[in-house]
């Protein structure tokens, strides 16, 4: 659901997408998440009402921190996520989402 919801808001912006993977099909485990939130300088999760926002370029966020917001209970990274120049999007806020595409 939360996939849906993230494609209709992108719809409503300009933007590029340079790739795109179907999270049911391409399984990204805790390597691989915590090496695509190493590209990221901040962390924004929405996990239900819950925002947790993280400054990645802290020295105190640990790795266990990051994977704690970003995993889901599967072991893998949530979806959707979305790496929006230097910010790392887990989950789906429309707020939060108007606020980094400068819809706000």
């Amino acid at each position: 659901m939360t996939c849906q919801k993230t494609q209709g808001f992108l719809g409503t912006v300009a933007h590029e997408i340079v790739l795109t993977e179907d999270a049911s099909k391409v399984r990204k485990g805790p390597v691989e998440a915590l090496a695509l939130a190493a590209k990221a300088q901040s962390l924004v999760a929405a996990k239900g009402k819950t925002i947790t926002r993280l400054n990645l370029d802290q020295k105190s966020v640990t790795k266990a921190e990051i994977a704690s917001v970003i995993m889901g209970p599967t072991g893998n990274l949530r979806a959707p996520t979305l790496l929006v120049g230097s910010t790392l999007l887990v989950g789906f806020n429309e707020e939060v989402y108007r606020e980094c595409f400068g819809k706000g």
